[in-house]
């Protein structure tokens, strides 16, 4: 009886930890006034040099904190898919008010992370970035692609505009 329990108990922390770390990711910052389309072509130039600069084809979105499209561009040969999949990591990254890493990390974890499979509209794919101005968030950056970790830092340069 006492193993049970011991690994009940073990089932409970994992499922604990899981929980508090794709918690702890979400941004404790509010929502602001939406990012402009001026503003917002300011934030996917840097992306888009990062791209190019790596020899990479890319689409990057902005979306305001709703997730609505503010802003999108995608280079020559970038494949098609890259399109859709830009514009919902901006969208999960504005939502949810996190890096759409935190959800890889999460899925990658497995057991109880693997629950994130379930939130709609939670992309596990890192290259979503919330962009904050004056405290707040305002819209959200998404890349895609190359691989994730290309995009993510595609999506960097761009979000790093406007620190």
């Amino acid at each position: 009886m006492s193993s049970r329990i011991a690994l009940r108990f073990c089932a409970v922390l994992i499922f604990a930890a899981c929980v508090w770390g794709v918690a702890r990711a979400q941004m404790p910052n509010p929502y602001g006034a939406s990012i402009g389309v001026e503003e917002a072509k300011k934030v996917a130039a840097p992306a888009l040099a990062e791209a190019a600069k790596n020899h990479w084809s890319i689409a990057v979105a902005i979306v305001d904190p709703a997730g609505n499209l503010v802003y999108y561009e995608k280079m020559d040969n970038t494949q098609l898919g890259s399109a859709t999949v830009a514009v919902e990591k901006a969208r999960s990254a504005a939502r949810f008010k996190r890096p759409t890493k935190a959800f890889q990390d999460a899925v990658a974890s497995g057991g109880e992370g693997l629950r994130v499979l379930g939130l709609e509209g939670a992309v596990p794919l890192e290259g979503g970035i919330p962009l904050v101005m004056d405290g707040k968030i305002v819209g959200a950056i998404g890349a895609s692609g190359a691989t994730s970790a290309q995009d993510a830092q595609c999506a960097k340069a761009g979000a790093d505009t406007l620190k």
